[in-house]
């Protein structure tokens, strides 16, 4: 027994050109190569768009990568800073409470 082999289809989308060809060891799993003006831009898997096409011929411009800086951390003071004190208390949370739940009440001990 032995696989079927496909021919190649050729074909245009736009202004490119579409060759599928299978993959090796493969009965209908094709590759499909894009070309523009002769020049190939890329492959992929499935049947591409014309918008995938444009994708592979100008790919969007990807900023350059921020480098992990160790020193930074964030929610914590800076050197010299004065310690954090308790006087202003921390307001009571927005959402609503369960049930039967009641906001604890603050002595005054001091």
């Amino acid at each position: 027994m032995s696989i079927p082999i496909l021919d190649p289809k050729r074909y245009m989308i736009g202004k490119y050109e579409i060759i599928a060809k299978p993959f090796p060891q493969s009965a209908h799993m094709l590759r499909y190569t894009v070309f523009v003006n002769g020049r190939r831009i890329g492959a992929m898997a499935s049947m591409p768009s014309e918008s995938d096409c444009l994708f592979l011929e100008k790919p969007p411009i990807v900023p350059p990568l921020v480098p992990y800086q160790a020193i930074y951390r964030p929610g914590r003071p800076k050197k010299g800073t004065p310690p954090r004190t308790n006087a202003d208390p921390l307001p009571p949370p927005r959402e609503e409470l369960p049930h039967g739940m009641s906001l604890p009440v603050q002595t005054e001990e001091r």
